[in-house]
């Protein structure tokens, strides 16, 4: 169990990692500053502060599940720099970390296939690609298969469910793990896009009401269904990690 919980914290941090790193580089490409990138849940105390580039501090929270960007200095509204760019660089923004997900997924499966598998440069290019893309419809049928009452919800880990996989991925060797680790990011980046307030797809989501309607919601506002969101969300995660709890002693 030590070693399924230690390789799920490597594996969730480095995918957490380039879903931050991909809000990062665009928001800087769009002109938005980034006052914070952190590794750790959002909530939890920050250990210590790693490095310092401009006016981005790059820390580390206590508990390493999650992570963010933060747009705002301390004292002022929360994201009040990004609210003022177009919603269009916005919307790229938010959508960047899912993106960069999938193209790690893509990246890494290039070297794995190679290796494992013992196919040349293009061949194991190609093979990413289908793989890629048939994670990715697989995924959203389920998703889709659950959002309309017609099962599947069975088939949702919670980080203890997940935590046992990758425990099974590295004892299976480098490349088992590398292959989870691609896995678990294209996961991610779903996940993240689905319209729910505290994920990016929610943020999409309220960009798209406010392009429809051409009136801005606000920034309090997009705090308060933000917040609102978030605490659903953990409710969920609980719930579903209850359920992984219950499985394994099963």
């Amino acid at each position: 169990m030590f070693v399924s919980a230690i390789a799920f914290i490597v594996v969730f941090s480095l995918v957490v990692l380039i879903h931050e790193f991909g809000h990062f580089i665009v928001a800087r490409l769009a002109g938005v500053k980034v006052y914070e990138f952190s590794i750790g849940f959002p909530f939890s105390p920050r250990l210590c502060t790693l490095y310092r580039h401009r006016e981005t501090e790059f820390t580390l929270r206590l508990l390493p599940l999650g992570g963010f960007v933060s747009f705002s200095q301390e004292g002022h509204d929360e994201g009040e720099e990004f609210f003022q760019v177009p919603r269009w660089k916005q919307a790229m923004i938010m959508s960047s970390g899912s993106l960069f997900n999938v193209a790690f997924a893509l990246v890494i499966f290039v070297p794995v296939f190679m290796v494992g598998k013992h196919l040349q440069l293009g061949d194991a290019a190609i093979l990413s690609v289908k793989t890629v893309w048939e994670t990715l419809s697989g995924t959203v049928a389920l998703l889709v298969q659950i959002l309309s009452g017609n099962g599947g919800a069975e088939s949702l880990s919670g980080p203890v469910g997940i935590a046992v996989l990758a425990g099974k991925a590295a004892s299976k060797g480098v490349l088992h793990l590398l292959f989870f680790s691609g896995i678990l990011s294209m996961g991610l980046g779903i996940m993240n896009l689905l319209p729910f307030p505290a994920l990016d797809g929610g943020q999409l989501f309220i960009l798209l009401i406010e392009s429809l309607f051409r009136r801005p919601l606000g920034v309090r506002t997009h705090q308060a269904i933000s917040t609102a969101g978030l605490v659903a969300f953990m409710v969920l995660a609980l719930f579903v990690t209850y359920r992984d709890i219950v499985r394994l002693l099963a």
